[in-house]
This record gives C-alpha cells, structure tokens and sequence, in this order.
C-alpha cells in the first residue's frame, strides 16, 4: 500500500479524545502512539465543517476488509459505550483508531495485534452526527 490517506477530524473529537488520551486508565494502552500519530497527522476542522463522507465520533460505517471481503457496520464510540456489541468498536482499539476520519472510499492499512496487517476501505456512512445536525454530541 501507498502513502497513508489524509483524514479529517473535527476539534470536539480531538478535544475529547486528547482528554481521554491524558487519562492514567488509558495511559498503557498499546494503540495509544498509533492513535496519537494520527491525530498529529489530521486536517481539524470544526464540527459545522465536517464533510458527510468522514468517519466521526458516534458515526455508524460500513467497513470492507480487503483481504477477506468481509464488510462490517462499526460505530466508532469512546471506550466508555464500547459495551461488547460487537457492532460498536472503541477509538482506542486498533480497527477505531485506523477508521477515525477517513472518508468513504479510502483505504488504510493497519497493523494488528499479531503481526497481521489489515487493510480496512470504508464503504458508505449510514450515520455521521456532524451531517445529522448533532455537533455537540
């Protein structure tokens, strides 16, 4: 795979995952320097500017693996509404970490615990709260 696609990330995500990122529960998580480069690396915009083809906080995607073929519906949450619905994946596990601000039709490759490489393409958004109107959620 090619060059890491741009992302884009809206300034209340960042503020609110930064605070989460500061919290000593989640200091020794390994995904953390994975998650902290890509929030270095990101385009912030405010809330209002989000474009509705992005992955967002709260937003509800459909997610292809590459390898398998294998699609998925994730809504990327915050560790505290990672409840064990397997439909919901926490911004700090790695598959959250890689979805964060992409757009539909990107692609991204995406080391696993293992060694193994995924390479994630996301589909379509059924649900992003930026488009929906809930820019405060």
């Amino acid at each position: 795979m090619t060059a890491v696609p741009p992302i884009v990330v809206s300034s209340l995500d960042l503020e609110r995952i930064d605070a989460l990122l500061d919290m000593p529960a989640y200091r020794n998580v390994p995904a953390l320097s994975a998650l902290r480069a890509e929030l270095e690396r990101a385009t912030i915009v405010d809330p209002e500017q989000v474009p509705a083809d992005v992955v967002t906080m709260n937003s509800t995607a459909s997610v292809v693996d590459e390898a398998s073929g294998e699609q998925y519906q994730l809504t990327l949450v915050y560790p505290r509404d990672a409840d064990g619905d397997p439909g919901k994946v926490s911004v700090l596990a790695p598959v959250g970490s890689a979805i964060l601000g992409l757009r539909v039709g990107q692609k991204i490759q995406w080391p696993m615990p293992g060694g193994r490489e995924l390479v994630l393409r996301i589909a379509a958004i059924s649900y992003q709260p930026e488009a929906s109107g809930h820019l405060h959620r």
